[in-house]
């Protein structure tokens, strides 16, 4: 039991240790990556993580960092080079650059920077770029790269790419600040644009200053025709007005007096046709009166009579559809009470049902249990009878010689129990050199059995070495023993056993 606890302790502790131990671990190899840094983990495994966390194995992984950052490059041709026009130029570009985050770039950048600083990534990226720089202005021309500098960007950027992809570097961005040449040749291109600029300019002048004065001309004239045509036309236009005037007021007086006249006879007959309208009007208005009194008298008893039926037969189908629902309800109760009583009356009777089933099956197993136990202590009563019966028998068909045969039977156990105390003795010790320690020892086993033959001859009559005879030649070959009146080849039988006793 101790060793099993022990074992069982033993076990706890190494797992408390080997637990403690993982969490060491997995604290000491924490790391964390920010966004702009990829941590590269090598040894076991290989591993790069940029913006997540992972664990580091200490003593069998190592960690390196790269950062992601961009890298400002002022890349500048170190000497002049020639155009496509064969003219020395050189180009003056800010590019930005960065280690890229794609797995296959970032693998290549961790084999060619890793533990490299800026300054170095830095020089490496200016010297390709300024490379591919040289190559583009070789193949366009001074005009054309002055004049489009995002096209000569965009292709430097682009020739450029494949050479820094190779080295997992991605550019960010190429723009090209100035281009400067040592004979002025750019100056000059500015100038004669300045030139072609002014010339255009005084032409366009001299141009909008003619079309000024011929419009200018052109409109005064315009102007002057516009206004004696004016004036030609306000003096015909007057005296037709001073015309038309005259003949408008003759038209007038008369219109006048014709109005006058008319005037009074429609006045006149305005007025009879007023009176009489007026009197149609106050008969017309009093019959209507009179119909419209008529006609709400009829309105008002006809609107009571309406009401006061409306009234009467919502009164009536209340009082009906109140009656039906007491009458429904009280039906309803009814058949209600009348379900429960039936319900609780077959409930009685199931439970009454129930209840006898119960007390008639409890009284049938308590029958039958006692039925049961009576048959049971009657069998075990006869079982044991018969047993002792058949013991008592069995003892009476004993001779010495069965009695014998049964001890027997059980020496070799007997010795057994005598030598098992020697079974426990480790080591024996002899002092003297005649041997007597050993044949004591030995010998104690034969002298105990002898003298358990001699108790057993005194104690049940039977002698066992004569029994032991009966295995030998004399005995086997001449029959020569007799063991209390057996003798070998007599059956165990009752007749057998009373000859026996006759002799």
């Amino acid at each position: 039991m101790i060793l099993e606890t022990i074992m069982a302790n033993t076990g706890v502790i190494i797992g408390i240790v080997i637990a403690v131990l993982a969490i060491l671990i997995m604290m000491s190899g924490y790391v964390k990556a920010p966004p702009d840094t990829a941590y590269i983990i090598s040894g076991l495994r290989k591993k790069t993580i940029i913006g997540k966390s992972s664990i580091k194995i200490p003593y069998l992984e190592r960690l390196d960092k790269l950062s992601l950052k961009l890298i400002p490059i002022d890349v500048k041709t170190s000497s002049s080079v020639p155009t496509a026009d064969y003219i020395n130029i050189q180009v003056d570009a800010a590019v930005n650059i960065k280690i890229s985050s794609e797995k296959d770039k970032l693998k290549l950048a961790a084999e060619n920077f890793l533990n490299q600083d800026t300054a170095y990534i830095a020089q490496v990226a200016r010297e390709v770029l300024e490379g591919n720089m040289r190559e583009i202005v070789g193949r366009m021309r001074l005009e054309e790269m002055v004049g489009d500098r995002q096209k000569f960007a965009e292709l430097v950027k682009e020739n450029a790419e494949p050479d820094l992809a190779a080295m997992g570097l991605d550019v960010v961005s190429f723009n090209v600040q100035n281009f400067t040449d040592n004979n002025g040749v750019i100056d000059d291109l500015g100038i004669d644009n300045i030139s072609q600029i002014k010339k255009k300019a005084a032409i366009a002048k001299a141009e909008a200053e003619k079309e000024i004065a011929v419009a200018k001309a052109a409109a005064d004239k315009q102007a002057n025709d516009a206004k004696i045509n004016a004036e030609r036309e306000i003096a015909i236009k007057n005296n037709e007005l001073e015309i038309q005037k005259s003949d408008l007021q003759k038209t007038t007086d008369t219109k006048r007096a014709e109005a006058d006249a008319a005037y009074e006879i429609q006045k006149e007959e305005q007025r009879k046709t007023i009176e009489v309208t007026a009197a149609e009007a106050d008969i017309a208005k009093e019959e209507k009166s009179i119909e419209l009194k008529r006609k709400e008298a009829e309105v008002m008893e006809q609107s009571l009579d309406a009401e006061i039926r409306k009234k009467a037969e919502a009164e009536r189908f209340a009082r009906q559809q109140k009656a039906e629902a007491d009458l429904f309800e009280r039906q309803k109760e009814a058949e209600a009470r009348k379900f429960e009583m039936e319900k609780e009356a077959e409930a009685q009777r199931a439970k009454a049902e129930a209840d006898r089933f119960s007390k008639e099956q409890e009284a049938l197993g308590i029958q039958k249990v006692g039925e049961a136990e009576a048959e049971a202590i009657r069998a075990k009563g006869l079982a044991e009878a018969e047993a002792m019966e058949k013991r008592a028998q069995a003892y009476q068909k004993y001779n010495n010689a069965a009695m014998a045969e049964m001890l027997i039977k059980v020496l070799p156990d007997i010795a057994g129990k005598i030598a098992e105390p020697l079974t426990q003795i480790d080591k024996i010790t002899i002092i003297g050199g005649d041997g007597s320690g050993v044949d004591s020892v030995a010998g104690n086993v034969p002298a105990v059995m002898a003298k358990l033959f001699e108790s057993m001859k005194e104690t049940v009559g039977i002698d066992l070495n004569e029994v032991m005879k009966a295995n030998t030649y004399d005995a086997k070959v001449n029959r020569n023993i007799t063991v209390n009146g057996w003798k070998p080849g007599a059956e165990h039988t009752e007749e057998a056993a009373g000859a026996a006793d006759a002799e």
